[in-house]
């Protein structure tokens, strides 16, 4: 592989072995990540509180997801030029930092514009800490010991997600909703102040150029494609301030731009996201797993929710304790998983958890207007068990097949891919929804009954697309791949 610009850039210039001090470095950044991702997904119980206080409708009250949700998708793709240019203690400081004073604005925020800004804060912090994550896994952990690093990853990506509603729902209710905030800040101020002290001074960036029209590009790329697709709902109730469509095309034909430009500065040494990762088949069949997977993820917790509340008659809270063991159970695996991936490799994982994921699916499919909440609660516990055996070992097996100089820019591919599959699979679950609850009203059923069939065809299609996982689970490579020499 040719020497260029990138690659005499280390994201974190570590040796891979740096005993108690890496390790407990990475368990810093783990719990930073964990209270992060945690803060993503507690503003939908937040919300009812939220537009009494401040007076505001539902849809204004929405920017502060919708915000949320476009800043992830426009700073992620970023992330890759951050981590070759400058240190990994300013990228952290800055992370952490973002997301420290968004926290500290949104406890304290006295009118609903501050609060969104916040949550911009937040999430701008939020996009650059899990690639900064799994690139100081790749470079400061011996390969042998790197998936049950990775499993770790795979808690915060499953559990936190999976806490946040009970977890803001429970304090809203005891204490008011800017508990959730203040409950997460100091954990984030002690983040900051330890995490900022072991990651050391003497690791540098590499003076890589900014490229205004590739940074332009990936915001009406990444942030048309999220906002397009998350508004599909809105679109679907008549409620989306802009045709769906519009910033969805607008999206695509970015993102085209973006790969060309891409693909031309490649060749010069200095692409703004490298996209040699996909060269490496490891790595593009680990990419479209992972999309199936997250899509499968996204689409079940929007789809269930509504569900439980519409159809079963279930509260908010109520319906959060149910999904809450699948999360759990995914966290706890997570690790064991890792461990098993560190002496099998990644096939023997991947293709049972792919059965598993379909399996899973096909069961979301029997619920009905009079399932038992114990159904729900038993196929979220499947999809999950199956989601964890696939997700460290496509992970860590993605990733470990690149050069070290290409672990920033993977790392910020895999972590756009995520978020691009939950937008798609929340828009498709959504969408779907919507047109079989349409027809079964429009042949009579009632109302909670038209929305339980509505949630199966949902279900039937994603079921379908399942098959491609456990296809392509089988192209995963047998032995756990050895890091590629630069």
């Amino acid at each position: 592989m040719s020497q260029s610009t990138h690659e005499n850039a280390q994201p974190v210039a570590a040796p891979a072995a740096q005993g108690g001090r890496g390790t407990a470095l990475i368990w810093i950044l783990l719990a930073g990540a964990f209270v992060m991702v945690l803060n993503e997904t507690v503003m939908g119980v937040a919300l009812p509180p939220l537009m009494r206080e401040f007076g505001v409708s539902a849809s204004a009250g929405q920017w502060l997801t919708t915000a949320y949700m476009l800043v992830m998708a426009v700073v992620i793709p970023m992330s890759g030029f951050l981590l070759q240019r400058f240190t990994p203690r300013a990228i952290f400081v800055a992370a952490l930092g973002l997301f420290t004073l968004g926290t500290a604005a949104a406890a304290f925020a006295p009118v609903f514009g501050m609060l969104v800004f916040a949550r911009i804060a937040q999430a701008a912090g939020t996009a650059i800490i899990m690639p900064l994550l799994s690139t100081t896994i790749l470079t400061r952990i011996p390969e042998e010991r790197r998936g049950r690093m990775m499993g770790l990853i795979a808690i915060v990506m499953s559990a936190a997600p999976a806490l946040g509603p009970t977890f803001s729902g429970m304090l809203i209710t005891a204490l008011g909703w800017r508990a959730v905030f203040l409950s997460v800040l100091p954990i984030a101020v002690v983040v900051l102040v330890v995490g900022g002290l072991l990651i050391g001074k003497g690791e540098k960036g590499a003076p890589v150029k900014f490229d205004v029209l590739s940074a332009l590009l990936s915001v009406v790329a990444f942030g048309g494609l999220v906002y397009g697709l998350g508004s599909l709902g809105q679109a679907v109730d008549g409620g989306a301030p802009v045709p769906p469509a519009i910033p969805i095309v607008l999206g695509a034909v970015g993102l085209v731009l973006f790969i060309w430009r891409q693909l031309a500065l490649q060749r010069r040494g200095a692409a703004f996201l490298d996209l040699r990762p996909f060269r490496e088949r490891p790595f593009w069949v680990g990419i479209v797993l992972i999309s199936v997977v997250m899509l499968s993820m996204f689409g079940s917790l929007i789809l269930l929710p509504i569900y439980m509340q519409n159809v079963l008659g279930l509260t908010p809270l109520a319906a959060g304790l149910a999904v809450l063991p699948g999360g759990l159970l995914m966290g706890v695996a997570a690790p064991f998983v890792g461990a098993l991936f560190d002496k099998v490799g990644a096939r023997p994982l991947v293709i049972p958890g792919a059965f598993v994921v379909s399996a899973a699916l096909v069961l979301f499919m029997q619920l009905g207007a009079s399932s038992p909440v114990w159904l729900v609660v038993v196929a979220m516990l499947v999809l999950n068990l199956g989601i964890a055996l696939m997700m460290t070992p496509l992970m860590t097996s993605s990733l470990g097949s690149l050069a070290p100089e290409l672990y920033s820019h993977g790392s910020a591919i895999f972590s756009t891919v995520q978020q691009l599959a939950g937008a798609v699979g929340t828009a498709m679950f959504v969408t779907l929804m919507a047109v079989g609850t349409s027809n079964a009203a429009v042949a009579g059923a009632e109302a909670a009954a038209a929305t339980a069939q509505g949630i199966h065809v949902a279900f039937i299609v994603a079921a379908a697309s399942s098959v491609l996982a456990v296809v392509l689970a089988f192209f995963v490579p047998k032995k756990r791949p050895a890091t590629v020499a630069g």
